[in-house]
């Protein structure tokens, strides 16, 4: 479910569907609140409207909820760059979740750069989405220092937050990472969180005191990051029409049979072009690998072509 946000100047609960938490605030301005209503009720033309003018008027839960709106398409054709524009306007005037959803959009468009400083605040908050990103980043040692218990402790809170990509990149950190450093991990999952909670309550009581424009609450519906896979080495080689020897890895299963539907699925598509199946037997399961890239930066493209897809993979060295 999506959330939308209104100015933090009056305390009340307003809910926008069951499955939400309340959020803090009536707005000042009642165009705020009247478009949050309308959205709840399915009327997202209007919400959008009741937004129009605050947001113009620099109301930062107006241009927050407008980006939302624009990137999903709703009482609006969707657009994000538009949202990506109201995102950064609404996170220069402090709201919290538009710099979260800022940064992990800017990561996705391929700004890795500009957007880690986002990205690691939103961690250092909790947000699931950006715990996962910088799992990664600690585990490559790529934007952010080498640190693999705290890339699986944070993958960890990922995984028991839902975010389904995560339990996939701890099963991968299983192979690599040594029992002592997971077990470490676990140990230091627990003092994020709570830092995390820390965070989120002085956030709060600032709010109260009105230091900031700014309504924390549970993350938005997600926006999908892509970030670098995880590196995979390949334990077996396989022969390929190719010259190439770099893999992208598609997929681990138990069933040797959904591999080959994988496969059957996928391998007409134009990031595969040209490539060979390989099955590599790895334990209980059997690794499905695409085979034939040059180098890494062609396996990458064709990697981060397949996740614009929704499809998950991994690049794997020769």
């Amino acid at each position: 479910m999506t959330q939308f946000q209104t100015h933090p100047t009056v305390r009340r609960a307003i809910t926008i569907g069951a499955a939400l938490s309340a959020l803090i605030a009536v707005p000042a301005v009642a165009d705020v609140k009247a478009g949050v209503d309308a959205w709840s009720q399915g009327d997202f033309s209007r919400a959008v409207s009741e937004w129009q003018l605050p947001a113009q008027d620099g109301d930062a839960d107006a241009l927050f909820n407008l980006a939302q709106a624009y990137r999903l398409g709703r009482g609006v054709a969707a657009d994000v760059s538009r949202a990506r524009q109201l995102y950064a306007e609404a996170a220069q005037k402090g709201h919290v979740k538009a710099a979260d959803n800022y940064g992990l959009l800017l990561f996705q468009q391929g700004e890795q750069r500009t957007a880690m400083p986002l990205i690691r605040a939103a961690s250092d908050r909790g947000d699931p989405r950006a715990q996962y990103v910088m799992g990664l980043a600690h585990f490559n040692a790529d934007y952010a220092d080498k640190d693999w218990p705290r890339a699986y402790a944070l993958l960890t809170l990922a995984q028991s937050a839902g975010l389904p990509q995560a339990s996939a990149a701890l099963a991968q950190m299983d192979e690599y990472i040594p029992i002592e450093q997971r077990q470490q991990a676990q140990l230091l999952a627990r003092e994020i969180e709570a830092e995390a909670g820390q965070r989120r309550a002085a956030e709060l009581a600032s709010v109260d005191l009105g230091k900031r424009p700014v309504t924390p609450t549970p993350a938005p519906r997600a926006i999908a990051p892509a970030p670098r896979p995880i590196p995979v080495p390949a334990t077996a080689r396989a022969a390929s029409s190719r010259s190439g020897k770099w893999k992208v890895q598609l997929g681990a299963f138990g069933v040797k049979a959904n591999a080959d539907k994988l496969w059957n699925k996928l391998s007409g598509t134009s990031a595969l072009s040209g490539t060979t199946k390989a099955l590599v037997p790895a334990g209980r399961v059997t690794r499905l690998q695409a085979v034939g890239f040059a180098n890494r930066a062609e396996a990458q493209a064709a990697c981060t072509q397949l996740q614009r897809q929704g499809q998950a993979c991994l690049v794997a060295k020769p």
